[in-house]
């Protein structure tokens, strides 16, 4: 019997859950959690909401509350959202319980006792009026990439992750005052150290998947810096040094550790078995795809510095997108697990997002496809063979499995599959290949309803009895089958199966393939899987885009950058844009920012200076003598201290540079 400790993700608790956050992290790690129960390997499944942070003390700040009150609101939200799903969870927990403050605080003395932090004057931003330093989202501008309107870590307009110092007209979110910068002391952990140990653990873990390797190693490649540890606020861990007042943890220093003190007040919970065995064991994170790098470089530098076992899995969940477009929250663009489960069995949920595509590989929720996959799929093919078996049996049969002799080629191709698919799923899920687990079961299905349409039992039972009789026998041992196979992917209705199948539990995996006995009872048929209509549909669709309606004509009044982009100019106005074709010359990274490069731009009569927003897209080197379309006369900038002397045309989404024809001499002019 193998030990897992399995953890995911720690939802942030400024809002419920929404369909992305259960398909990339937790409905994958209850399908794998399930199964391994079932088979009787011992699993501690463990999880938090993360509840630090300036988005919680921003909230609370605008409401007139306190952060605990926020993160509680939330908390309790995403707990309810949990259980709606049936997400099998040991323990979850809260980084703002004491015992993770004391593991945290813990945590950062040893590393601050055996040398891998020290301390860093920097410069930050600082309201004099507040009289306090502006982390992340205390600070609010102008986007230096797209000119919209932008918190201090992130742009909601052209989606781009900023340093608070890059914003163009900073002010105070809480007062509007101009931000002057001022030196802050800090305290950095020593991450640029563990560069060889985490390539080694990266490059040589083949328990990792591809799409984990594959973005850590181009983290690494581009060379680690050393992580800044502490902020400067209220809300948060305090960090446990005398002269360290005012400062706190950083919440990425800490809600890893979240996992660690869920188990252990799990633990103490449960009699104080030893949390230990089962990280040692084997320990796996389910995430989503945006906190790789903290999953695979950060949390296990921090590890290996403590001395303790570096995990052994990471998966994580690519993104989910609605209707085509990519998922926002604050557009209202998203499906709220709540209000969905109001309306649909969760089960049905689970199934959509399990088939619609592998984890490694980014989907889409659609309304239409979801009633489609429901209607033709569940209904159709799993509830029909189940409803067709159970029914005739009662009918004909008076609800006992009838005997079972002198088996026909289809019958004995027939056990064969009753008996293989058990193994394929099992193999499936345990390699982390959940929808091709949940394919296996329903091609399995598909070949029941060939199998008992072909062996037609409704002329068979009056015509040649035997051969009705082997049918049905063989059709309700796959029934009780499913009742099993099922119920990691769709709980709740693998119990309503077991429940008319009569079985006495669905737990145990070796009960798929085994056979019932002859004269088993069974109880009678009931819908399992009702067809959704079109007029259901139709209002859940007319909702969605209502919401982004109301949404974007909200941000049309608010933001500057949507503004920009929706207003009409004149033609004098046009008539002031001096845009030319120029060629990249020289290209290098700005060393405080991964998002910006220092780029060299010949236009023809001179050579200008600008800073664009594309190191995430292009390598410096790629961009020799590339040629591009340039923006002459915006006035200068200042980012990241370096001065920006106009734009380069890029696409908004990806930061795409608009593309140039050979031909295009530098220094032309563009119309």
């Amino acid at each position: 019997m193998a030990k897992y400790f399995v953890s995911t993700a720690l939802p942030y608790a400024n809002g419920p859950f929404h369909l992305g956050h259960l398909r990339s992290t937790y409905l994958p790690a209850d399908i794998f959690c399930r199964y391994h129960r079932m088979i009787d390997d011992d699993v501690l499944m463990v999880g938090a909401t993360d509840e630090h942070g300036t988005p919680i003390a921003v909230q609370a700040d605008k409401e007139g509350k306190k952060p605990i009150d926020i993160a509680t609101r939330y908390h309790d939200m995403i707990v309810r959202d949990i259980k709606s799903c049936n997400i099998s969870l040991d323990n979850f927990s809260r980084t703002t319980n004491p015992l993770h403050y004391k593991i945290s605080q813990d945590f950062f003395t040893y590393l601050y006792e055996h040398g891998y932090m020290y301390k860093k004057t920097i410069e930050q931003l600082y309201c004099p009026n507040c009289k306090k330093f502006l982390p992340d989202r205390y600070v609010e501008g102008t986007c230096p990439v797209c000119g919209g309107e932008a918190r201090g870590d992130h742009c909601e307009n052209c989606g781009r992750a900023l340093e608070t110092t890059e914003l163009l007209e900073p002010h105070c979110l809480t007062c509007n005052t101009k931000p002057i910068i001022k030196d802050s002391t800090q305290y950095y952990f020593k991450l640029s150290e563990f560069e060889d140990v985490l390539r080694d653990y990266i490059e040589n873990n083949d328990k990792l998947p591809n799409n984990v390797k594959n973005y850590t190693i181009n983290w690494i490649n581009d060379g680690l810096k050393d992580w800044v540890y502490t902020r400067d606020m209220d809300w948060g861990i305090p960090v446990p040094l005398d002269e360290a007042k005012g400062k706190v943890i950083y919440v990425w220093g800490e809600a890893f550790i979240g996992y660690i003190s869920s188990a252990a007040e799990w633990s103490r919970k449960d009699g104080n078995p030893a949390w230990e065995d089962y990280w040692n064991d084997n320990a796996i994170h389910f995430i989503g795809k945006d906190i790789i790098y903290h999953h695979t470089i950060f949390w296990p530098a921090m590890l290996y510095a403590h001395g303790c076992k570096m995990p052994d899995s990471i998966f994580a969940g690519e993104f989910l997108s609605l209707e085509g477009r990519k998922m926002s929250t604050s557009k209202n663009w998203v499906v709220w697990v709540d209000d969905f489960v109001k309306k649909f069995d969760a089960d049905l949920l689970r199934y959509y997002l399990t088939i619609v595509a592998p984890l490694n590989k980014d989907t889409d929720f659609s309304w239409d496809d979801f009633q489609r996959r429901n209607n033709d799929e569940l209904a159709d093919v799993v509830g029909n063979f189940l409803h067709r078996t159970i029914t005739f049996t009662n009918k004909n049969f008076d609800g006992k499995i009838p005997d079972y002799k002198f088996p026909s080629q289809d019958d004995l191709e027939f056990i064969k599959l009753i008996k293989k698919t058990p193994k394929k799923v099992g193999e499936h899920i345990a390699n982390m290949e959940f929808r091709d687990g949940l394919v296996e079961i329903m091609k399995t299905c598909k070949a029941a309803n060939k199998y008992f349409n072909d062996q037609e039992p409704w002329k068979a039972v009056k015509e040649n009895p035997r051969k009705a009789k082997n049918c049905l026998y063989l059709s309700n041992q796959l029934c009780q089958s499913l009742a099993t196979l099922l119920k990691p992917y769709m709980p709740t209705k693998a119990d309503e199966i077991a429940k008319i199948m009569n079985m006495e539990s669905s737990e145990d995996w070796a009960n798929a393939g085994h056979f019932l006995e002859v004269g088993h009872s069974i109880n009678k048929a009931k819908p399992l899987f009702k067809k959704i209509d079109d007029d259901v549909i139709s209002k859940e669709k007319e909702k969605l885009y209502k919401n982004l309606e109301k949404s974007e004509n909200k941000d049309k009044k608010t933001k500057r950058g949507d503004k920009m982009s929706e207003e009409m100019i004149s033609i004098d106005d046009f008539d002031k844009i001096v845009m030319k074709i120029g060629q990249i010359k020289e290209a290098e990274k700005i060393e405080k920012s991964r998002k910006l490069l220092k780029l060299q731009v010949d236009i023809g009569d001179e050579t200008k200076q600008i800073v664009s927003g594309i190191a995430n897209e292009y390598k410096p080197e790629d961009l020799i003598d590339r040629k591009v379309v340039v923006l002459c006369n915006l006035k200068p900038a200042k980012l990241c201290g370096e001065k920006s002397e106009g734009m380069i045309l890029a696409t908004e989404e990806a930061a795409a540079l608009l593309g140039v024809h050979e031909d295009c001499k530098v220094g032309e002019r563009v119309m």
